[in-house]
């Protein structure tokens, strides 16, 4: 049976905790968290335990793990160490939702947990393996609690910095617009893992580029919060990012390839809204101008074949449209967003500032855009605005049936 003792007089005297431990699962070790103060694991013949009260009551801890005898258990880095007699090693990556957990959280409705401090590092992002263990995923665990989802109507998971600007946004109902991605979520502890990753850059349908990179860059270290949002209430939790210890770049190296990467993204942004709204002016156009008269409407036609015309140069100076396929980039030059998508991927490899080549590359590139947007926004501003007169002027009816 199981013999555990606690003693609060250094040794003078001693009382037994066992209480929930069944009688024949004899403890083989016990270990305090200097975590919380009275959590305490018990490793036994027939598995794990845990008790909240310094030992004054226990309950299983087994979750996943496998039921064998509990040799060793260790605490390190709020990670729960466990050697087993013949399953090898265990492990509980992340205590922290334990050291917060009381009887006000299983109260509530809801409850955040304040994420651990992260590593800024990738990992193994939860993949399992037939032949190995499942490593700790890079990134930010988040835990929090619900005690009923049938009274959930929304639920709303936001990363912020800390001016309370928006990185990313995770919900059960997705604004598709402000780029947010779903949530799922179940009743009790739920655990969500951000990547630490900005929102990507804006593309198209159809896009195909060579050796690009449109996702949005990885944080760089320091301070941010998060937010949960349940039916219009919040919690907020503050956490850091913490410097890979194995990288030697500087926190201010790190910053500066993240802001490198934003305004990168941001120009591709800028340039693939660009090329979206050409072609939806061009198909407006064509939808407008296809069966007009030539001779009665010679100006509307006209004004409208010179637009198209200078905004599909515009759209080939900024992307490669001859691309159909993934092999098509080996056949045609590539263009401005995919040159500085390009420079883009190098910049991420690695935990490095950019070098005077990519500013100087950078800049080179965004000012040849800049070029061509210009053009563009003095047509959209100017001469759609003369070819929507002209449709008013003429009275061209958009829909007409046949008698």
């Amino acid at each position: 049976q199981p013999y555990l003792y606690l003693s609060i007089d250094y040794g003078a005297t001693w009382t037994k905790i066992t209480s929930g431990i069944p009688s024949d699962h004899f403890t083989r070790v016990v270990r305090a968290d200097p975590g919380r103060e009275g959590l305490l694991y018990a490793g036994t013949e027939s598995g794990m335990y845990i008790s909240f009260d310094y030992g004054a009551s226990w309950k299983p801890f087994q979750m996943n793990l496998p039921i064998v005898p509990i040799t060793d258990l260790t605490i390190k880095n709020n990670n729960l160490i466990a050697a087993t007699q013949g399953r090898a090693f265990w492990m509980i990556d992340d205590l922290t939702p334990l050291y917060q957990l009381n009887d006000q959280v299983t109260q509530s409705s809801f409850h955040l947990f304040k994420p651990l401090d992260s590593y800024r590092m990738g990992g193994g992002n939860g993949r399992t393996s037939k032949t190995a263990g499942t490593n700790h995923p890079g990134g930010v665990l988040t835990y929090f609690f619900l005690k009923d989802t049938s009274s959930v109507d929304t639920l709303a998971l936001s990363f912020k910095e800390l001016d309370g600007s928006i990185i990313k946004t995770f919900s059960n109902y997705p604004d598709k617009k402000a780029n947010e991605e779903k949530l799922e979520f179940k009743e009790g502890m739920n655990m969500f893992n951000w990547d630490m990753i900005y929102e990507d850059a804006k593309t198209f349908d159809g896009m195909i580029l060579w050796w690009s990179k449109t996702s949005g860059p990885m944080a760089s270290p320091g301070k941010y919060t998060v937010e949960l949002a349940v039916n219009g209430q919040t919690q907020s939790q503050q956490f850091e990012l913490i410097k890979d210890p194995r990288s030697s770049a500087t926190e201010a190296d790190l910053r500066a390839q993240f802001d490198f990467l934003i305004e990168v993204r941001d120009k591709l942004s800028e340039t693939h809204e660009a090329i979206t709204n050409i072609r939806k002016a061009k198909a407006k156009i064509n939808d407008v101008t296809k069966s007009l008269d030539s001779e009665e409407h010679k100006e509307l036609l006209d004004k409208s074949k010179d637009v198209v015309k200078r905004m599909s140069a515009i759209e080939k100076e900024l992307y490669q449209t001859k691309n159909e396929s993934r092999q098509d980039p080996l056949n045609f030059p590539v263009k401005l967003n995919n040159k500085l998508g390009h420079l883009a991927a190098l910049v991420s490899y690695g935990d490095n500032a950019p070098t005077k080549q990519d500013y100087e590359f950078k800049e080179e590139i965004i000012a040849k855009i800049d070029i061509q947007l210009e053009e563009l926004y003095e047509i959209f501003n100017k001469e759609i605005s003369e070819i929507n007169q002209l449709i008013i002027e003429n009275k061209i009816q958009l829909i007409e049936l046949d008698e």
